[in-house]
């Protein structure tokens, strides 16, 4: 049976697409057009991007939940991502493992493993994936792992570099933390208000995240690009 969308999730998506964009059009100012640094180089950007970027993912955890079809989604994600680093790369810009391919292996992950998740009791469960996020965010940054095939989970080595990266540790549990927000969700346990606000604009734009995920960098970077060719 299909569901009926929430028209607060997709608010919420789209208000993570919309500061995504921001972030994007901040960097192609400072690092094109020669801008301040300042604009994307700051202490509230340095906070703000990795909790909207959480949003996002989290949310997307949230649809797997409602999703019979993760492995199929994360497949079709996961193509879309390595044809991003295929093109990323030609262009000498290229994103490894951006926030798509950790969205891709999320899907594929949840899919494949969502019995044994759905095993752990609902009511500790959060406590569960808080606490992985903690400690596999600590042993990335604490614990030195010299090889050059894991830069996927987390550890790099300086050389390293990716325009957009989001490694599977942690960002992977704060997926599955979104899955266990589902399950409150698609039982509508949260107050009715949740179901049926309907907020104006962003809902548009999270029904459209990942059409929107995939052209607004290449536009908005081809447009900086020409501002700069004609500048000069």
């Amino acid at each position: 049976m299909k569901r009926d969308r929430i028209a607060l999730l997709d608010a919420l998506r789209g208000f993570s697409v919309v500061l995504m964009v921001i972030h994007h059009t901040l960097y192609n100012l400072v690092y094109v057009l020669d801008a301040p640094r300042w604009l994307f180089r700051n202490p509230a950007f340095t906070i703000l991007h990795p909790m909207f970027a959480g949003l996002f993912i989290l949310l997307s955890g949230i649809s797997s939940r409602f999703s019979s079809g993760n492995i199929k989604r994360g497949l079709k994600v996961s193509a879309l991502a390595v044809g991003i680093t295929v093109v990323t790369y030609l262009l000498n810009i290229p994103i490894w493992f951006g926030i798509l391919h950790l969205l891709g292996f999320s899907m594929l992950f949840f899919g494949l493993t969502r019995k044994f998740w759905d095993m752990m009791p609902q009511k500790f469960a959060w406590i569960v994936y808080i606490v992985l996020i903690v400690v596999s965010a600590w042993a990335v940054a604490n614990i030195p792992l010299q090889s050059e095939h894991i830069w996927m989970f987390g550890w790099v080595r300086p050389e390293f570099f990716s325009y957009d990266y989001f490694p599977i540790l942690p960002w992977v549990f704060v997926f599955l933390l979104g899955t266990w927000a589902g399950v409150y969700i698609d039982a509508r346990a949260l107050p009715e208000r949740f179901y049926t606000i309907d907020p104006p604009v962003f809902p548009a734009i999270g029904r459209r995240s990942l059409l929107i995920y995939i052209l607004h960098q290449p536009i908005l970077y081809s447009i900086a690009l020409g501002i700069a060719f004609l500048w000069n």
